[in-house]
């Protein structure tokens, strides 16, 4: 989790303008994200610098936390 808190933040707020937000991600999509990043089939050298050696489990323990960070939501008027 550490790496992932280094870019995204332990809140998963990325404070860059080029680093997304994962807070409140659904895990079930962000679970497919991770592995498509893992597999190649997505592609971003630190994304796949960060997945490196981490195991399916350890992408779907990452994948809960940043879920269950909640958010709230404003619409603009």
């Amino acid at each position: 989790m550490e790496k992932c808190q280094g870019c995204h933040g332990k809140d998963g707020l990325g404070g860059q303008p080029f680093i997304p937000n994962i807070a409140g991600q659904k895990e079930f999509y962000f679970v497919q994200s991770l592995m498509a990043y893992k597999a190649g089939d997505r592609k971003s050298q630190s994304m796949s610098d960060a997945l490196k050696g981490l195991s399916d489990e350890d992408l779907a323990n990452v994948a809960a936390y940043y879920a269950a960070i909640k958010l709230t939501v404003a619409v603009p008027k």
